[in-house]
């Protein structure tokens, strides 16, 4: 098993509309396309313009096949570009792909 750490950082005053996407549209596109989130994160203390998720993948060939699916849905650009049509949600997105350790508690 593998996870990816992703981050957005979102464009002032846009957290909300983020919110909404991925709780009224994103997480449907992820089921479709086999994408596992674990969990979503908020900073409690720090920066308050950043989204964090794990999302776990049987391998990283898994990964990239499910995410590049999911990215070129039609559907999905749609509802994407319909959520944005106000001015863009994410300034920035960054992602890592990590492995737990031999000694890490299962998740």
């Amino acid at each position: 098993m593998i996870y990816e750490w992703r981050t957005y950082e979102v464009i002032p005053g846009r957290m909300p509309a983020l919110h909404r996407r991925f709780r009224e549209i994103t997480l449907n596109f992820f089921k479709k396309h086999g994408i596992d989130v674990v969990a979503f994160f908020e900073d409690e203390i720090g920066t308050n313009n950043q989204l964090h998720y794990l999302v776990r993948y049987p391998s990283l060939a898994e990964r990239e096949r499910r995410w590049t699916a999911f990215q070129q849905d039609p559907e999905w650009i749609a509802a994407r570009a319909e959520t944005e049509k106000d001015g863009p949600i994410v300034a920035r997105i960054t992602n890592r792909i990590i492995r737990p350790t031999d000694y890490s508690p299962s998740l």
